[in-house]
């Protein structure tokens, strides 16, 4: 199981963003050890998602905002999957469109 992380303000910062919508802003970072995942970050809330299968790791956010995650993550696997594979090869990943 992936443990929540809480990643300093500069290093989440730094954090290649995917995409946004209402106010989410969904980042990823590419951990060898780690199954392929994303960072959904909504005000002080922050989510790890797992991409294969496709569900909450860890983190705590309002129902909608989960359940947008969720939807978004859900019509845009492939891409999640193509951009963690790019990470894993050194290349940024690229901006996936919003929900």
């Amino acid at each position: 199981m992936l443990s929540l992380v809480k990643y300093p303000e500069e290093e989440l910062e730094s954090m290649p963003v995917l995409s946004k919508f209402y106010g989410i802003v969904i980042r990823m970072v590419f951990i060898r050890a780690f199954t392929a995942h994303f960072h959904a970050i909504y005000g002080h809330s922050e989510l790890i998602v797992g991409v294969a299968p496709l569900r909450i790791i860890q983190g705590d956010a309002p129902a909608r905002v989960r359940d947008m995650v969720l939807e978004w993550a859900a019509a845009h696997q492939r891409e999640l999957l193509d951009n963690w594979n790019r990470c894993s090869s050194a290349l940024r990943p690229l901006p996936i469109a919003p929900l």
